[in-house]
């Protein structure tokens, strides 16, 4: 299957279940994204809807062709293709400030002095509920939007 989806042009597989072969599926060369690996081959066949080849179903999420998909070693996420310019100048910000985070700890600056660690340590005393997000937001070091 994995020879068809190569020969096909994609780029990709993801699989909400587990996978086998892996040594093969390392020497065809396409990325395979599953739960892990199995020894034995399917165990059940679970019946199909009709429009099964307009969407798939990931966990809680609902795939369509109006979605990316995005991959890494870490694994994958569903983007809504609306949304794309968006998410691709937030993703852009974020990495930035990781960089410049890791920049400055290779120079010797804790990421504890810049994100004033003890300032929030200080300030947590006196209001319990204070999170460290929230102490980031305020100092405009937070990595997530």
């Amino acid at each position: 299957m994995t020879l068809e989806v190569l020969n096909a042009g994609v780029r990709g597989i993801v699989i909400w279940g587990l996978h086998r072969d892996t040594t093969e599926l390392h020497r065809i060369g396409v990325p395979v994204f599953s739960l892990g690996a199995v020894p034995t081959g399917p165990r059940r066949l679970d019946p199909q809807s009709p429009d099964c080849m307009y969407w798939a179903r990931v966990e809680s999420w609902i795939v369509t062709a109006c979605d990316y998909v995005a991959g890494d070693d870490d694994g994958v996420i569903f983007l809504p293709a609306a949304q794309l310019p968006d998410i691709l100048v937030a993703a852009a910000g974020i990495a930035a400030k990781e960089r410049r985070h890791a920049e400055l700890m290779r120079t010797g600056v804790s990421f504890r002095r810049q994100t004033r660690f003890v300032e929030y340590l200080t300030e947590r005393e006196a209001q319990p509920g204070l999170t460290f997000r929230q102490h980031l937001k305020r100092l405009a070091g937070a990595i997530e939007q």
